[in-house]
């Protein structure tokens, strides 16, 4: 990973430490400050599941298992992979050290709390999306952001470099006219 991404993926876990220092020092779990009334509400929520919540209900001793050892290969995984994106992919490498920043930061809160420190909710009409942090926020959008150049944006030629030519087919049995 260049430099530039990983003072991205720095930044990211230290905005997510700072907004959760904060959090932590001004509230109370499940205490709720409206922000924007009947849209948004700083509410402190100790998620000891994934993303949004997702498999909060696993037994304790199988959810810290996972928890800890899937962002760690996932971690060492996205640093391997971004080593031999080619430099051109701009786009590739942020992704790449968001996912990686926000993966850092919430494993930071398994491994110093047992849980991930989640404070941002949304609302609409009775309806919550599930509370998230900055690290989620930055997983999500360098999610769509690799999803969108993978489906979008063409391959460069340099990142071509190692594809073969394409050309003629040669003819069949290796006979040349």
């Amino acid at each position: 990973m260049r430099l530039p991404y990983v003072v991205l993926a720095l930044a990211i876990v230290a905005l997510d430490r700072v907004t959760k220092a904060a959090i932590l020092a001004a509230m109370h779990p499940y205490h709720s400050v409206p922000i924007v009334p009947g849209f948004f509400d700083l509410t402190f929520v100790q998620n000891p599941g994934g993303v949004f919540g997702v498999f909060k209900s696993l037994d304790e001793p199988l959810r810290g298992l996972l928890f800890t050892i899937v962002p760690v290969g996932a971690i060492i995984l996205i640093a391997a992979y971004a080593r031999k994106v080619d430099p051109s992919r701009r786009l590739t490498h942020a992704s790449l050290a968001l996912i990686l920043g926000g993966a850092v930061g919430n494993l930071i809160d398994r491994f110093r709390y047992g849980y991930v420190v989640d404070f941002l909710d949304l609302h609409v009409s009775g309806w919550h999306w599930p509370a998230f942090n900055v690290a989620d926020s930055a997983i999500c959008v360098g999610v769509a952001l690799l999803m969108i150049e993978t489906l979008f944006v063409p391959e460069t030629p340099r990142a071509r470099q190692g594809a073969p030519a394409a050309g003629p087919a040669e003819p069949a049995g290796g006979d040349r006219p």
